[in-house]
Order: C-alpha cells, then sequence, then structure tokens
C-alpha cells in the first residue's frame, strides 16, 4: 500500500527533530585524552597533553561544513534564528580554541585536534567548512576567521593540485586524479566569497571548474557522472556512484543561487544542470530514492544523493531555472 506524502507541516516538524537533536548533541566542550577531564575552553591547558573535541559536531570536518550550511538554511527557510546560531556558536568555539591546537601542530604533533585547518593539504580539509562558515560570518565579522577565509581561497586558486588545464585533482591516493566530491568542496565556498567580496575572480575559477569537470567525468550514454578520472592513463573509472552525483548537482545549484543574474554563462550552467536533472531522474526508483550505484538497482537505496537530488531539483524549480514540470521528480 503506497504511504501518503507528509504535509509541510509534517515535513518541518521532522526536520526540526533532527536538526535539535544534534544540537543537543554537541557539547561545546573538549577531553583530556588521559584524564578524562571535560572543559570548555582550552585557556591555560598544558598542551603537552593530547587534548581533543568531545562531539563530533564539534570537529573540523566536511560534513560539519554541510551542516552548517544546512543549519543557516533552516533558518532562512524557517526564520528560526536557533539553527544558524548552532553553527555560528560552532565556528566560535573552534576559532577561540585555535591558539592551543596551533601550539601542538607546531610542535610536531600529528593528531592534533584541528590539523586540517593549519595544514589544509586537500579541499576536504577546507572548502566546505569555509562554505558554512561564510553562511554566518558576518553575524561577528571576527578578523581572525576573515583571514582563514582568504587562506582558502588562495589555496583553491593558487596552491591545491590541478591537472595541467587547471582543473582541480587530487595527489592521494592516486596522483593526478579529479574526484566528484570535489566540485563541491571547491564551488558552493567560490561562489559564495564572490558574492562576499564581489570579486569575479571566484565566480570564474567556479565556472572553470563546473565546465571542466563536465568535460572529464559527465557519461553521454547514461547521463551520469563518473566518480572519478585518472588523468595518468586518460581514463574514468567505472563506478557511477549516487553520492557523488549528488556533490555534482549541489555544488551546480549553490553556483546558481550567488552567480549574479546577468552573468554571460549562466544560461549555459542552467542547461548543464538541466541535463544532469534529466538524466539522474531516469534512475529514480518506486520509492522516490535513488541506489548508492545509480545504475544499479540491487545495490542499496541511499538517503545522502536521495537528499541532495531532491534538494537541486526543488531549488531549481522554485528558482525559475527549469519548468515547473521537474517538480514531481522531488516530490515523488
Amino acid at each position: 500500500m503506497a504511504q501518503s506524502k507528509p504535509s509541510p507541516a509534517e515535513t518541518e516538524t521532522i526536520i526540526r527533530k533532527v536538526a535539535d537533536n544534534i544540537i543537543r548533541s554537541t557539547s561545546f566542550k573538549f577531553v583530556n585524552g588521559k584524564t578524562g577531564e571535560t572543559f570548555t575552553s582550552t585557556k591555560g591547558k598544558d598542551t603537552t597533553v593530547n587534548v581533543k573535541a568531545e562531539s563530533k559536531f564539534n570537529k573540523w570536518m566536511y560534513v560539519n561544513g554541510v551542516l552548517a550550511v544546512g543549519m543557516a538554511r533552516m533558518t532562512e527557510v524557517l526564520n528560526d534564528k536557533a539553527y544558524a546560531d548552532y553553527a555560528r556558536r560552532n565556528y566560535n568555539f573552534i576559532f577561540d580554541n585555535l591558539d592551543y591546537f596551533k601550539k601542538q601542530y607546531d610542535a610536531g604533533s600529528t593528531s592534533v585536534e584541528y590539523r586540517p585547518v593549519f595544514r589544509m593539504g586537500s579541499l576536504d580539509d577546507c572548502g566546505a567548512m569555509a562554505a558554512g562558515l561564510l553562511d554566518v560570518y558576518a553575524a561577528d565579522k571576527r578578523a581572525d576567521q576573515l583571514t582563514y577565509l582568504n587562506r582558502v581561497g588562495n589555496h583553491i586558486i593558487n596552491v591545491q593540485s590541478k591537472f595541467p588545464d587547471g582543473t582541480l585533482a587530487r595527489n592521494g591516493p592516486r596522483k593526478m586524479t579529479l574526484w566528484a566530491d570535489d566540485l563541491y568542496m571547491s564551488v558552493p565556498y567560490l561562489a559564495r566569497m564572490g558574492k562576499f567580496t564581489g570579486d569575479n575572480k571566484y565566480f570564474d575559477f567556479a565556472i572553470q571548474q563546473v565546465e571542466a569537470f563536465n568535460k572529464y567525468i559527465y557519461d553521454p550514454t547514461t547521463g551520469l557522472y563518473f566518480h572519478t578520472f585518472y588523468n595518468d592513463v586518460n581514463t574514468n573509472g567505472v563506478a557511477h556512484w549516487g553520492r557523488c552525483n549528488g556533490w555534482v548537482a549541489l555544488a551546480q545549484a549553490e553556483l546558481l543561487n550567488y552567480l549574479p543574474a546577468n552573468h554571460p554563462k549562466r544560461q549555459e550552467l542552467i542547461k548543464m544542470l538541466e541535463r544532469q536533472i534529466i538524466g539522474f531522474s531516469r534512475y529514480q526508483d518506486i520509492n522516490g530514492m535513488w541506489h548508492q550505484l545509480l545504475d544499479k538497482p540491487d545495490s542499496y537505496a541511499e538517503s545522502s544523493v536521495t537528499a541532495m537530488f531532491v534538494y537541486t531539483v526543488a531549488k531549481a524549480v522554485n528558482e525559475g531555472w527549469i519548468s515547473k514540470r521537474f517538480i514531481s521528480i522531488a516530490q515523488n
């Protein structure tokens, strides 16, 4: 028997329940790995001790950057500042304590909490977390956070590994490999930074990446994206991984969200996003979800790709980028 679709009020209740549980589960504390002592500030603490954030939501990981963006968007949609305030508090908690961990990092510790902030060795270290920070930066306008945001821009544009044509790449675990994930780990930050600074270099670089990723990993036979491209052997990986296709869709939607309405590349970018939506719509299961491997229905139904696809379609329709007839994909 088919289940009835939740009403908007029921959907809001579910979303708030998830977000509120995350907020309650975040301790904003550190724990001494030797004694088990917990504390809210590292000021005056012994820097030779192994100290970690107690809650996984207080750690510096790309997933928490995605979470921060989601919390800020909830405030925007629901007109409830509690969610953006949570994200802002989380960033402030981290930045208030970075000096302690920087001393450990400078002393040569390889297991120091917040190491990715100092190392900035990959897009996973910085892109998603910086995008989330930009969503809440205006509340406090902290100089240390602005310095970090500018560091991220320099890393992505000037330091991060790239193919000879400028396409973002990874050097591990295999050298000069393009991962679809990295479109999200770069473009949402770049789009926000373009709007924040008014400097078109961020938009230009973001558009360059969207075009290049479509060149390297879009598969016209299936209408899907491969997860990888191996530059050393000039070939794609074999998997049409669901989540990486979600990252590509979400990154393109985020770019369009911040790109000026009169930008000369806007319509071209909309066409690429529409092409992707048409492509992945063919693989939606009867239950409304998509699978871990999009073109392998015997792989499991996967929630994160489903969430990213549904959001992208709804966003594109609601913004008027694509026809309203596509909304049925998100409503199924």
